[in-house]
């Protein structure tokens, strides 16, 4: 299984959207500031994600959802929670 995934800073606003195989092992890298775009602005809070079957449906998936259609998909997708967490 590959995991398309959105994390959100929990000092700012900030999200970060990624595609991994091992999801739990990517989010402690991202948690430990291990990987670059995310190593300063942690923690973080997983607030979405799906598994795909291929890789290349996952980095399909990634790339829609980092679009601008996908980041409106994901905030109507995310409304209960956003209005939640404020």
């Amino acid at each position: 299984m590959w995991y398309v995934y959105v994390i959100q800073s929990t000092k700012s606003d900030y999200w970060y959207t990624g595609f991994t195989r091992d999801l739990r092992k990517r989010f402690d890298q991202h948690q430990k500031g291990l990987k670059g775009w995310t190593k300063k602005r942690g923690p973080y809070t997983l607030i979405y994600y799906e598994a795909c079957t291929h890789e290349d449906d996952a980095k399909a998936r990634e790339s829609f959802l980092k679009s601008g259609m996908g980041k409106r998909y994901l905030k109507n997708r995310l409304k209960r929670f956003l209005s939640l967490t404020g």
